[in-house]
């Protein structure tokens, strides 16, 4: 009975906009006033990073295409720095894998 008054509880908070000021309570008890810009800051920056890290690997691919041929070496190293494992994946599943990832990012 105890449980599903919990689980209600829960449940009204999880649709509404109630949560964004529970987590929000929750990073400034843990982290601080002072350290959530820096925080920020640093999760600006890994973002911006991975997104150049993707245009990167766009761009290298289309140059491997242009040029009609793509070492394993290259999609390996674009295929790492997209996230991608490539350990068991033959040349095209890792090509596919990569325009996936690619166009996944776009959206």
């Amino acid at each position: 009975m105890v449980a599903e008054g919990l689980s209600g509880l829960i449940m009204q908070f999880v649709g509404g906009w109630e949560w964004i000021i529970i987590i929000g309570l929750i990073v400034v008890v843990f982290f601080g006033a002072k350290k959530i810009p820096e925080l920020a800051r640093s999760f600006g920056k890994a973002t911006a990073e991975f997104e150049k890290a993707r245009i990167e690997a766009k761009r290298e691919l289309q140059e491997m295409k242009s040029e009609g041929r793509v070492g394993r070496e290259k999609l390996e190293a674009i295929a790492d720095s997209l996230g991608i494992d490539y350990t068991n994946k033959n040349d095209e599943e890792l090509r596919a894998a990569i325009e996936v990832e690619l166009n996944k990012s776009k959206q």
